[in-house]
């Protein structure tokens, strides 16, 4: 096996050269925060793209399917100490590495490599960015902690589990997103202020689409994230509240802030042209049977630089592409 590139902290390490590094990889793990990131307003993509980062490397430990809970609740553990530099990063870093040695993903493993640079790049952020992000990294690496030890083929418990899991994995990056917006935007954090539920729905609805997106692929591991006692039409008219909810979060953001708009619209719209394909079958045994076209994208990528504009057409989009879901 290739081993993954490892640079940690140097003394030519730049802060362009972290920064660079950081739009690399975040191409590399994730085509479509790597469409939507760039769409933000320069002051705050850098914080965004940071924060996903962080939170894939949450998500790479729980991925680990060759990995005990003890040993993922172990490696979450030595994360956020890192993350909130309660011990040094390379505690974590080598770690992880080798326990995490039979792992196939390169990239996420050249990702971990790199932790040093992501978190050096995190401390030139503002200090209540900073605290903001702290907060998520903590609220889902405990919460995900909790949920290694219920991984299972049969799934969670109930509704109330499934939600909670949603909020810890997802929901919070709403409430992070929020505050980072409202941060840069005041005319945002006086619109969303007693709405702020929304954004925990913005998050869970995307979540839910990972859910039952890859549910083949982790029942082939052995692991279901879905409750066991929900039929799966019940789960997409749950995830149609949520997206009615994620609209409703969207056209709070003024229309002069077109690129958080956009950011937003476009997970958004991704999500419901997924959901909307799951429901229009019957049943699928790979997500490549319901992963959008790279045509598919591109073409509501531009659209998105239009709609958001105007929210009409936004809830028209919405209205149309998601009556499989409103059924």
């Amino acid at each position: 096996m290739r081993a993954p590139k490892q640079i940690l902290q140097t003394p030519t390490s730049s802060p362009s050269a972290d920064l660079a590094y950081q739009k690399a990889i975040l191409g590399s793990v994730s085509r479509t925060f790597a469409l939507t990131i760039p769409l933000l307003p320069p002051s705050i993509e850098k914080v965004v793209g940071n924060t996903y980062l962080l939170c894939r490397i949450v998500d790479t430990i729980e991925d680990a399917a060759d990995l005990s809970a003890q040993t993922k609740q172990s490696l979450s553990k030595l994360f956020l100490d890192a993350v909130l530099e309660k011990a040094p990063v390379e505690t974590f870093v080598q770690p992880c590495l080798e326990a995490l040695k039979n792992y196939n993903n390169q990239d996420e493993l050249d990702l971990i490599a790199h932790t040093p640079t992501v978190l050096r790049i995190l401390h030139t952020c503002s200090s209540n960015d900073q605290e903001a992000v702290s907060r998520c990294i903590s609220i889902m690496s405990e919460g995900m902690s909790y949920f290694h030890a219920k991984q299972n083929q049969a799934g969670l418990k109930n509704l109330a589990e499934f939600e909670e899991y949603c909020y810890v994995v997802a929901g919070v990056v709403g409430e992070l997103l929020t505050t980072i917006f409202g941060n840069y935007s005041p005319a945002f954090n006086e619109q969303i202020a007693g709405h702020e539920d929304l954004a925990i729905a913005f998050g869970q609805a995307l979540q839910m689409t990972n859910i039952l997106k890859d549910s083949p692929e982790d029942q082939a591991r052995g692991v279901s994230w879905k409750p066991g006692n929900v039929s799966q039409r019940e789960l997409l008219k749950i995830a149609y509240q949520k997206l009615q909810d994620s609209l409703s979060y969207i056209v709070l953001i003024p229309k002069k802030e077109q690129g958080m708009r956009r950011f937003c619209f476009l997970a958004f719209g991704l999500a419901v042209m997924t959901l909307s394909k799951i429901a229009n079958r019957n049943a699928f045994s790979n997500k490549n049977e319901v992963k959008l076209s790279r045509s598919a994208v591109m073409s509501f990528y531009g659209y998105t630089k239009w709609a958001v504009k105007s929210d009409a057409l936004m809830k028209t989009f919405f209205y149309f592409s998601s009556r499989s879901l409103a059924k």
